[in-house]
């Protein structure tokens, strides 16, 4: 997004905040309106969707309290009235005696991106109109990074757990493999621009502002190809298909994302690429729940079980294990398992939480039901009562 854009966009409306609120109102703000907005959410509403991305741009910018206070001069500046000469916030500038000598906001600023996919920035705006650092003979421009890229993979339960390696299939802009991104024809390379020396920019004075644009021999890179690549056209990017082979690492929650630094789409004539995120979707498993760092599963019981006792075979991730269960064991007792949960990055991984839960059998045999019916008498010759002082009892 160009700077021109930044202006022209009210990052407080988006979000629903007025312009003088507190960091903390303008992050709960977000909070309340991003799992709402979320394509998760709204599946195939592309209302939603967008307002998703205005409300996530506006909270990116304003929750950094220096980007926030540029952001703010610079709309009270472009739209409280500063025209000298005739300026135009949304055409231009032009003289105060030729109205056909104006040029555009894109000439002045360049391409630059808001979610740090280009060059570009608050501070490349001050500094390009008002010339506010100046720009020193020889200084390079900014290289214009490639552009984020967000896919999607799907696990299973247990990989997302333990961690896993996936293959990504990946069709994007990518850097020429004939040039290797520079563009220019193999055996040949890029010169200096003369004109700029290289800066990217041709700087002049206008009345008390030093004012910049880009160059038009090198169109603001810096550097002239005189023999541009025949397959990229000399832009050193060509959109191709890649496979990218991604670590999953261990513990990760459906939803999450993963920033893959570096596979993000090309950047312009060699300059960084992007990055790449990657939103995980966890398949659920048959038993096994999540708890934080603790996996947990519920194992049905018989009563007899819990009265007299037993060693119940319980699912993990790698296996079966067993669990004593004492007898006299009360119905919905958790038993921590120590290490069976979910690895941690550093220090020892969570828990495996095993619920007892006692299930009764529909119907009853013949012999079961006389066999029960005994047990019931000599449980109330012994003095047992369930609900001995239970409800006032």
């Amino acid at each position: 997004m160009v700077q021109r854009e930044w202006l022209e966009k009210d990052f407080y409306k988006d979000l629903g905040v007025s312009s003088d609120a507190s960091q903390e109102e303008i992050k709960k703000a977000y909070r309340k309106l991003a799992p709402i907005l979320h394509p998760d959410a709204n599946p195939g509403d592309k209302q939603a969707e967008e307002r998703f991305k205005a409300a996530s741009e506006a909270y990116n910018l304003l929750k950094d309290p220096a980007k926030r206070k540029e952001y703010d001069e610079a709309r009270r500046m472009f739209r409280g009235g500063y025209r000298p000469g005739g300026f135009d916030p949304r055409g231009g500038y032009q003289s105060a005696g030729d109205a056909d000598a104006g040029f555009s906001f894109g000439d002045i600023f360049g391409g630059g991106g808001a979610g740090g996919g280009g060059a570009g920035g608050f501070g490349d705006l001050f500094e390009g109109l008002f010339n506010r650092q100046g720009h020193q003979p020889g200084a390079a421009r900014r290289p214009q990074r490639g552009r984020h890229l967000e896919t999607d993979t799907r696990l299973t339960f247990r990989d997302a757990v333990l961690g896993t390696t996936v293959p990504l299939r990946i069709t994007s802009p990518a850097a020429c493999t004939t040039c290797h991104g520079s563009g220019a024809r193999p055996g040949t390379a890029p010169r200096t621009c003369p004109r700029c020396n290289g800066a990217g920019v041709i700087s002049s004075n206008q009345g008390a502002f030093g004012f910049s644009e880009p160059c038009e021999d090198c169109r603001g890179t810096g550097s002239i190809i005189d023999s541009p690549c025949a397959d990229c056209s000399g832009t050193g990017v060509r959109t191709r298909s890649r496979t990218i082979t991604v670590r999953i690492p261990p513990g990760v929650s459906d939803g999450q994302k993963i920033r893959i630094a570096g596979k993000g789409e090309a950047g312009m004539r060699g300059a960084a690429a992007g990055d790449l995120y990657v939103t995980v979707h966890v398949d659920p498993h048959p038993v096994l729940d999540r708890s934080g760092q603790d996996l947990t599963v519920t194992v049905p019981v018989s009563f007899s079980e819990l009265a007299l006792g037993t060693t119940l075979s319980v699912p993990t991730l790698d296996g079966r294990i067993g669990v004593k269960v004492p007898a006299g064991t009360g119905d919905g007792r958790i038993f921590r398992v120590r290490g069976r949960g979910v690895p941690r990055k550093a220090g020892e991984p969570g828990d495996l939480l095993v619920t007892v839960a006692v299930k009764v059998p529909a119907s009853l045999s013949a012999d079961a039901a006389e066999a029960l019916e005994k047990y019931a008498a000599a449980e109330r010759a012994g003095g047992f009562d369930p609900r001995a002082g239970w409800a006032g009892a």
